[in-house]
């Protein structure tokens, strides 16, 4: 049985990556594209061979034959369009930040049960990141102590939505979102509390580079960089008591090409050696596609839902609160 999915809007990330990955996928089809401007979403559908083409959001979910809804909209638009999707009765996978903060991301635990949100961190679904849990879990690195993440790139458009703070725009929401998933997904806990360090752009108002530190308790940290204006790079590290392993290209992992995973037990003291693991090439845009249509066609449990969002939306809410207070802030305590 093929899941039929239309996707909200014609954003860049749905028409470069993830509309192509989807249609890679299987048992997906992308039946049907929505702009708000009807000649550029029929113009997109072409060039994509999509079959329907909308000229509004409401039109689309309007149309019975969708199953799914992807929602890549601008992310003050996440909620309020997710909100319309499953009240039309679709399941909906949501682009990152799933909100605005940790309260607007609350109004989707009213949505009825039997239809699925998931927020769309395709980075889960990349083998990369199971592999490098599966040490973790392993206890190849002795106790997990430390996680270190940096992921920057550079991007000075004032008319760039990134570079709209009343759109939800900056460093923390656009990618920041990634390193808070990635230690909560490698200690598999929750941080007690953070402390940021921001700066920001005197023009756009947004965050240009934010710096984070998280205590996951019991001597577990977590510290993060991202930067909107900075040389491209992306990095994670998850350093153990006993050894190393590092994450090449954690975030934006390259469709069709193998990604790899590096081993230290001591190299950087000349006294070990680094091994390499090469993981298969794969899209984890399609692999993302296949495992939400699996869990809506009831092959799978969904891996991660609403509450999983709300609690990554909370942890921002005190990086937040943590620039304003300069003072180390106590994840979900208001304040």
């Amino acid at each position: 049985m093929m899941v039929k999915w239309g996707v909200l809007s014609t954003a860049r990330i749905g028409r470069e990556k993830v509309i192509p990955a989807l249609q890679k996928a299987k048992g997906v089809e992308v039946a049907a594209i929505a702009s708000r401007n009807e000649e550029n979403a029929k113009k997109v559908a072409a060039e994509l061979g999509i079959e329907k083409a909308y000229g509004s959001y409401e039109a689309l979910l309007a149309d019975p034959d969708i199953d799914v809804i992807y929602n890549p909209l601008p992310n003050h638009m996440h909620v309020p369009m997710t909100i319309e999707a499953v009240k039309a009765g679709k399941h909906v996978l949501c682009e990152k930040p799933i909100a605005l903060d940790a309260d607007e991301a609350r109004l989707l635990l009213e949505m009825p049960d039997d239809r699925f949100v998931m927020e769309a961190f395709m980075v889960r679904a990349h083998p990369q990141w199971q592999r490098a849990l599966e040490i973790v879990e392993s206890g190849e690195l002795g106790k997990l102590q430390s996680i270190q993440a940096f992921f920057g790139y550079s991007n000075q458009d004032p008319q760039n939505i990134r570079n709209k703070a009343e759109l939800g725009g900056g460093g923390l929401m656009d990618i920041g979102c990634y390193p808070i998933v990635a230690s909560r997904y490698f200690f598999n806990a929750e941080p007690e509390r953070v402390v940021s360090l921001i700066d920001r752009d005197r023009n756009f108002g947004t965050d240009r580079l934010t710096s984070v530190m998280m205590d996951f308790g019991e001597g577990r940290q977590a510290q993060f960089t991202v930067s909107t204006q900075s040389a491209p790079y992306q990095r994670i590290n998850l350093v153990g008591t006993a050894k190393r392993l590092e994450i090449l290209i954690p975030f934006n992992a390259p469709a069709g090409e193998e990604t790899i995973l590096r081993l230290d037990s001591g190299s950087v003291l000349g006294d070990g050696a680094i091994e390499v693991e090469r993981v298969p090439a794969c899209d984890q845009y399609t692999l993302q596609g296949e495992l939400f249509s699996r869990v809506v066609q009831g092959e799978e449990e969904l891996p991660y839902g609403v509450g999983d969002a709300i609690q990554n939306m909370e942890i921002i809410d005190a990086i937040v609160r943590s620039e304003r207070n300069d003072s180390w802030e106590t994840v979900g305590s208001p304040d």
